[in-house]
């Protein structure tokens, strides 16, 4: 599908900069860059739910080990 991405100049150098680091095309920074957030927004989630669960399961130890 396409897009049109809009960027401020800012954001544009920014792209241009991630570009030149990585050595590919902006399309594929701006592909990696997306891909590199979403896979951290689920990481991230799944990491504090299972830290939720873990403290749940624990918590009368966690509980003494604070006193």
């Amino acid at each position: 599908m396409a897009m049109t991405l809009r960027l401020t100049p800012e954001q544009e150098e920014a792209l241009n900069l991630l570009a030149e680091a990585d050595g590919v095309s902006k399309q594929e920074a701006t592909v990696r860059a997306i891909t590199e957030a979403a896979a951290r927004r689920v990481q991230d989630a799944k990491v504090r739910e299972l830290s939720a669960q873990a403290r749940e399961r624990y918590a009368g130890l966690l509980d003494r080990l604070g006193s």
